[in-house]
């Protein structure tokens, strides 16, 4: 794929945290529209790949482009400067994070949660921003908790509300860190109905998981990453069904 038609660009990412190299030199394109789902074992650097890409951490070599405009980064002549903290902090808004623990603030309301980040580093105006948050509480089934706080609800609820978060600064791209695992079994189904709508609507997405059905189901790319590199990756029917790596065959035949 060339890097013209990819909405994330992710070029020879090394990051080492001490003496353990957690990437090693990954490459990654994403196209507008598609969801692709990142699988590997514990520690193969599949969270780190996706912190990566929203500057949350900082890179030892390579680059990562959004839309085609570096992240984290200006290039001066042949080296890449890290860009300051608040011009880091404007680009994150437009790639929405959903971390696997909610990451909402207990001291604010469902939807003032869902307000702040818009007013706040947007500059919206608080009503347009709760006019959205309501339309967005609506989408993933939670109208009727706006008025409630956090520890009211229900894992699942609070993840759902945490996906509302994010789609309301209207961001470029969704990344998603394991946004099931921090659940009960039961509340599961849920979340992941809530991403499976938002993939419908074409919405771009990578996300890290370990569940092998909603890949299936709802990737157009399914990358399987071991020891901080891409072992392999291609359409679901191909990496899950009949994977050309032994690493992948492994892993696969644990887990199904």
């Amino acid at each position: 794929m060339s890097s013209g038609t990819a909405m994330v660009e992710v070029r020879g990412v090394h990051k080492r945290f001490g003496r353990l190299e957690v990437l090693r030199g990954i490459d990654l394109d994403v196209r507008p529209g598609t969801v692709t789902v990142v699988l590997g074992p514990s520690g193969s650097g599949k969270s780190t790949l996706l912190r990566a890409v929203n500057h949350l951490e900082k890179l030892d070599r390579g680059y990562v482009r959004v839309d085609g405009e570096l992240i984290g980064y200006r290039r001066v002549g042949d080296k890449l400067r890290e860009l300051p903290e608040r011009e880091v902090l404007k680009q994150r808004t437009r790639l929405g994070f959903v971390f696997q623990n909610f990451h909402l603030f207990p001291h604010l309301t469902v939807l003032e949660n869902l307000v702040e980040a818009p007013v706040g580093a947007l500059g919206v105006p608080r009503e347009q921003a709760r006019a959205r948050a309501r339309e967005l509480l609506t989408r993933v089934g939670l109208a009727d908790k706006a008025d409630e706080y956090p520890r009211r609800l229900s894992g699942g609820q609070q993840q759902r509300v945490a996906i509302a978060r994010a789609l309301a600064l209207e961001p470029k791209v969704l990344l998603f860190d394991e946004p099931t695992s921090a659940l009960d079994p039961e509340l599961v189904g849920e979340v992941l109905d809530v991403i499976k709508d938002l993939a419908r609507t074409g919405t771009t997405m990578i996300v890290v998981t370990h569940e092998i059905g909603f890949a299936r189901e709802v990737a157009d790319t399914v990358v399987f990453m071991d020891g901080g590199v891409v072992v392999e990756q291609g359409p679901p029917a191909q990496v899950l069904d009949a994977p050309q790596h032994e690493r992948t065959r492994a892993f696969l035949a644990k887990v199904l």
